[in-house]
């Protein structure tokens, strides 16, 4: 039998669904058409080519690209009604549910080695996040807040009733929607069963859209739980010889533009990899953002809910190997508090979230902010527009999978 992962779509007081082609209820009643759901319902297809669409969905929640669209899926319905809220649940099988996680998180239309590369590795993660390889990431390990310290990270263990949800959180699971090439569906079947494993575990497979030439460990960004595989390197043929640790250094590579994978301008390439709400994002390699105090001020104020003042200066107090801030002290006049890891930080200083925290501080003359930062995500494991211009020069997809996920190999599962 497949392998079914159960994905979590959205939470609302009442779901209307639009039923192309019939689907059928656990006590045989027959849908077809509109319908509107406020208790607990499984609806299952009775062809293969019905589908279900739901209205309005949130997608790229809290980031820059955050919009409503409509949305089609196969598979099964699950309405499932918890603390006053319904739930809808796809049902899907895994083989199914990669093609349309390859089409949502980039273009349909790359390259088949950057395809092949990413069906790998979101297998990997979906079927360790099933089969509770990575139960080791609770958001609840946290260390406990005291007055002037607050660090947090975000794990997976908020998701009780279903495996994964459809958004960035998780792996961006947009139903059919964008499946509009046959070379997605060739990605997935010429990688049928392949995983990345290491020690004999399934790889935590984690990615984003750029680096900005250096990756990050993953303890500097979620749990202190160390993987061999999830190491910093630079995104090139070229070693780093410098500790972007040290904030000097931080700080001359981020005013650099180095040389990497990833520090492409080729709209070619980058069409390939980015959906039509990512190309909105024309900086990502080397990014600024400029806020007058008091846009800043009233930004973190809002977005934390702590009332710091007038923010009087933002000081990196630890950065990681990619020179991605790790503990940032804000200093403001009614408050001063040390702040982490990376998407904390990330969220507390912008409207939706910065596109890395890997940024310098500067003051301007009316006492502004402007930050320069470096690439987009939290830079743990595979560089999505690195892995792109990778095989845009050639590299095959085993290459580009022990690039950015050294001391793992590539392993044949069954999945039915």
């Amino acid at each position: 039998m497949n392998t079914i992962l159960r994905i979590g779509i959205c939470s609302r007081h009442s779901i209307s669904v639009n039923f192309h082609g019939d689907f059928i209820d656990q006590n045989g009643k027959i849908y077809n058409g509109t319908y509107t759901f406020s208790e607990s319902v499984f609806l299952s297809p009775k062809t293969n080519d019905s589908i279900f669409e739901l209205y309005d969905i949130t997608i790229g929640i809290n980031f820059h690209w955050q919009r409503n669209e409509n949305l089609c899926f196969i598979g099964a319905l699950e309405c499932k009604l918890n603390e006053g809220m319904l739930i809808a649940i796809n049902h899907i099988e895994l083989e199914k549910y990669l093609n349309s996680v390859i089409a949502s998180e980039m273009n349909a239309k790359a390259s088949i080695n950057l395809l092949k590369a990413h069906a790998v590795i979101s297998r990997s993660w979906a079927l360790a996040q099933v089969n509770k390889e990575l139960s080791e990431i609770n958001s609840s390990d946290c260390p406990k807040d005291t007055e002037n310290r607050h660090i947090k990270w975000y794990g997976h263990d908020n998701h009780k009733l279903f495996d994964l949800c459809a958004d960035d959180h998780c792996q961006r699971y947009q139903g059919i929607t964008r499946i509009n090439s046959k070379v997605v569906k060739q990605a997935v079947k010429e990688t049928e069963g392949e995983i990345l494993v290491s020690d004999n575990r399934i790889c935590d497979t984690r990615f984003y859209k750029c680096c900005g030439g250096i990756t990050e460990l993953y303890e500097n960004t979620w749990d202190e739980h160390h993987h061999p595989y999830l190491i910093s390197l630079t995104d090139s043929n070229t070693p780093n010889t410098k500790d972007l640790s040290i904030e000097q250094n931080a700080v001359d590579f981020i005013e650099s533009e180095p040389d990497a994978f990833c520090n492409t301008k080729d709209k070619r390439i980058l069409s390939q990899v980015l959906n039509d709400y990512d190309l909105e994002t024309k900086d990502f390699y080397r990014w600024k953002v400029e806020y007058t105090q008091q846009e800043l001020s009233s930004i973190v104020k809002e977005r934390s809910g702590i009332d710091f003042g007038e923010i009087q200066n933002l000081i990196p107090i630890k950065r990681g190997a990619s020179a991605r801030i790790i503990e940032l002290k804000i200093i403001g006049t009614k408050k001063t508090m040390i702040i982490g890891k990376e998407l904390e930080i990330r969220k507390y200083l912008s409207n939706n979230h910065l596109y890395s925290s890997a940024f310098i501080v500067k003051r301007t003359r009316n006492n502004g902010f402007v930050l320069n930062g470096a690439g987009w995500g939290h830079g743990v494991g595979l560089c999505q527009i690195g892995a792109a211009v990778m095989a845009d020069k050639g590299y095959d997809y085993r290459t580009i999978l022990a690039h950015y996920y050294p001391n793992s190999e590539v392993k044949q599962i069954n999945i039915y």
